[in-house]
């Protein structure tokens, strides 16, 4: 299990990109319908987004509400205590931006294994074949051919970049 002040350092990280709240009208993710003019129009705030948390008031989250979503819902999902720290962070922040079935899925086509978006024991061993760093790697390479597909890679592709390109800078804090 991850300490507590490890956790706070990756939310306070992904904190960092994702700040208030984003009505931007192009972002799928800012939709209850998950696709750009379906549903409701409520938003992205502090990287919980109405696609996914629709039922929930995106405008009045506070930094606590979405904390304690990351640690319930995000890493659980992902399984997050079978991983090393950066790996770990590196799958969270994947997972805030694109949801952690993608993440997963992404994690084990890299791996070539089954893509089912299960962490199970043939998943778990193939990460054991790779060390740390090169598992950070492979996660944020992957994500990079992820997102240079979405639709909108030219309106938000240059921060999805940087973003990326801090998270490199982050493995190699993690992993020193």
């Amino acid at each position: 299990m991850h300490s507590t002040a490890t956790v706070a350092k990756w939310l306070e990280r992904i904190f960092e990109h994702e700040k208030g709240l984003s009505m931007d009208r192009t972002d799928p993710g800012n939709w209850t319908g998950g696709k750009v003019g379906a549903g409701e129009l409520k938003g992205t705030k502090f990287g919980i987004a109405a696609n996914t948390y629709g039922h929930l008031d995106i405008a009045n989250l506070t930094l606590d509400d979405a904390a304690d979503i990351y640690i319930s819902d995000f890493l659980a999902l992902l399984k997050a205590d079978k991983y090393e720290d950066g790996v770990a962070y590196a799958l969270l922040d994947f997972a805030v931006h694109s949801g952690p079935h993608q993440a997963k899925r992404s994690l084990q086509r890299r791996l070539k294994v089954a893509v089912d978006g299960n962490i199970g024991p043939l998943t778990l061993a193939a990460i054991a074949r790779y060390t740390e760093a090169q598992l950070i790697l492979l996660v944020i390479a992957e994500r990079m051919f992820f997102m240079a597909d979405r639709e909108n890679f030219q309106s938000h592709g240059r921060g999805w970049m940087r973003r990326m390109a801090l998270n490199c800078l982050y493995g190699v804090e993690d992993v020193a």
